[in-house]
């Protein structure tokens, strides 16, 4: 049983359930869809919602539409551990849903667009504040939480707006990106690299009754994807040994959905994905011209630049194309054994009272952000397999399970890195 401090937050939340519940259905209520992304209501109900409360509140915008709001409740050490939660979610289509998109509670569900991803969280950590204000408890660090824009698509205007303010300065910060399903639960301390790539194909247009007259650029660009694939798309991938227990996690993670075999393809080879495929302008004629770009995602631990090298020389093995266009990026990740890893990962535990695995995420997002910011960060909120669905939902489990987690999480990571710093 939690007793002392914690044990006086975790009661009071579970004493105010209903509380919980009302908040996050009075944020989805508000429609962040995103494009266009509008968050200044929702910014203005945060606001409403944190003036009773002693903490300083402050609203940051470049895109007076897109507005960021920070908040900071003193702590009793100068460590400041950072919450983060993004406002905006994605687009959606209320003639498909069963239930109302802007919120709708029932029995032990709360349907809406963003209830698991990630206003349920975000109300979960608005919670958070209030239970530590309300019962008196001083934080033993400095809490501070950015709710953000614009992150559904990548844009500019939320997370990276900040960092580049100097608005963000944390020493560790953990982001309410739902990392559990039905029956599994998860900490997210690593993300993958990326290799976006724009190829272009030249031919020799020709008449489409006399494709032997021409050489047709659609099918060079394909053979090239192709021949990336054969060299590429079975490679096991060098990564350092650090990593090697978060790959093992990830593939325990995802074994019951897509089976061992599938999972373990996912992070020690690299994933080839043809997402686009333009070219030709009508069926009875070979096309001289043709586009593509190829997704390609690689484990943390490898070296993104060494990859690509390769792939550029291999694209150049392949006649009439050429590398028009290329992003990349290097999958990065928190040590398991790092005091943030270990606080959020047993906060999580004592909440859920279930195994707590530490794995990759598939993709890569503000937390990779943050940690090229050289801020360790981590994902974790309870939730469900619904992001992005039709009738996304959360549960009220979830809500209280993630106010609990978040309330606990600065004395388990104050006392985490205490006992680093005395063994280090």
């Amino acid at each position: 049983m939690t007793t002392g401090k914690s044990g006086k937050l975790e009661a009071y939340i579970a004493d105010r359930r209903s509380d919980l519940i009302d908040l996050a259905l009075d944020l989805l209520s508000v429609d962040t869809a995103n494009p266009p992304g509008d968050t200044r209501e929702i910014v203005a109900l945060l606001e409403e919602y944190l003036s009773q409360f002693p903490v300083d509140v402050e609203r940051f915008a470049v895109d007076p539409a897109k507005p960021n709001l920070l908040v900071t409740l003193p702590g009793a050490s100068d460590r400041t551990l950072l919450y983060n939660g993004h406002l905006d979610t994605v687009p959606f289509d209320a003639d498909v849903w069963s239930f109302d998109p802007l919120g709708e509670r029932v029995d032990d569900r709360l349907y809406g667009r963003g209830a698991t991803d990630m206003k349920g969280a975000v109300a979960a950590m608005l919670f958070a504040i209030r239970a530590f204000t309300e019962t008196d408890i001083e934080p033993p660090v400095d809490l501070a939480f950015a709710f953000v824009s614009d992150e559904e698509v990548g844009g500019d205007a939320g997370l990276p707006a900040l960092l580049e303010a100097d608005r963000l300065e944390a020493d560790a910060c953990v982001i309410g990106e739902p990392t559990c399903e039905v029956g599994r639960h998860s900490v997210t301390v690593a993300d993958r690299g990326s290799i976006w790539l724009t190829l272009e194909a030249t031919g020799e247009a020709a008449h489409g009754s006399r494709p032997v007259l021409g050489e047709n650029a659609i099918d060079r660009l394909y053979d090239a994807v192709t021949t990336l694939r054969e060299r590429f798309g079975t490679r096991r991938l060098e990564v350092d040994p650090a990593i090697e227990p978060i790959i093992d996690e990830s593939i325990a993670f995802y074994e019951p959905t897509m089976g061992a075999e599938t999972a373990r393809e996912l992070f020690e080879t690299p994933t080839i994905n043809l997402g686009v495929l333009e070219g030709g302008e009508a069926i009875n004629s070979v096309p001289g011209s043709a586009r593509a770009e190829v997704d390609i995602r690689l484990t943390a631990g490898v070296r993104t630049p060494d990859v690509l090298s390769e792939i550029r020389d291999c694209v150049a093995d392949c006649e009439g194309i050429t590398v028009a266009d290329v992003s990349w990026s290097v999958g990065t990740a928190e040590p398991v054994e790092s005091p943030l890893v270990e606080a959020v990962s047993s906060s999580a535990e004592e909440t859920t009272g279930e195994r707590v695995y530490r794995r990759s995420a598939t993709g890569g997002g503000d937390a990779k952000t943050l940690r090229n910011a050289g801020i360790p960060t981590v994902e974790f909120a309870l939730g469900t397999d619904t992001v992005h669905a039709v009738d996304e939902y959360t549960t009220v489990e979830a809500l209280v399970g993630n106010a609990t987690s978040y309330a606990r999480l600065p004395e388990l990571w104050a006392a985490a890195v205490d006992e680093t710093d005395a063994s280090g």
